[in-house]
């Protein structure tokens, strides 16, 4: 028998990644298999806290076992600085353009350009509730770098690499992304916890 699960999510790249780390003993559903359209809440303070707050909406409201992700750019020398506000850095429009502008403006003087990338995938079930998270440490460069990936990409180089993730193919980085590692841990757990 499958194991179900929901991911809070209808994006098709996430869902189809999952599905290939997780294997043919779960059955993964998007919100809309749920019946899920409304927005997920996301009002807390912290990544950790925004990730545990939707796997947990769906949970308390649809009876499902769930896990939601969410990611954000922390940056040394401003103090974790764009963090949980990294899609609206810059204001309300989520421009990745101008994100990238403000963040560049910021670190204008700066020497230590040191950030991370991270992800946290809280899991609700049951059983209780499970955290996972994905790392990936690198720096920031002073001008943009490639027009491929999305947000912050383009100036953002991971240690050991010679590409900024926007110079980078899709496999690429999804081998050393952030999101991959949270993944590759949620994967680890339900097969271990799950699997057959």
């Amino acid at each position: 028998m499958k194991h179900e699960l929901v991911i809070a999510s209808n994006n098709r790249h996430k869902i189809e990644e999952m599905n290939s780390l997780l294997g043919s003993s779960f059955l993964l559903k998007s919100l809309a298999e749920i019946g899920c359209y409304e927005e997920l809440p996301e009002t807390q303070a912290s990544i950790a806290g925004n990730s545990l707050q939707k796997a947990q909406y769906v949970y308390d409201h649809y009876g499902v076992a769930c896990f939601a992700d969410d990611s954000g750019l922390e940056v040394e020398a401003l103090q974790g600085e764009p963090g949980v506000h990294s899609a609206y850095y810059a204001g309300p429009q989520r421009s990745a353009d101008d994100n990238i502008r403000l963040l560049l403006e910021k670190l204008n003087r700066q020497s230590n350009r040191k950030a991370q990338f991270k992800t946290i995938i809280t899991l609700v079930e049951p059983e209780g509730v499970q955290s996972f998270e994905g790392i990936v440490p690198g720096t920031i460069l002073t001008e943009k770098r490639g027009t491929g990936g999305f947000g912050y990409d383009p100036v953002f180089l991971p240690d050991g690499e010679t590409k900024t993730f926007a110079e980078m193919i899709m496999e690429e980085k999804n081998r050393i992304s952030h999101r991959a590692r949270a993944l590759q841990k949620l994967a680890d757990y339900l097969q271990s916890t799950y699997g057959s």
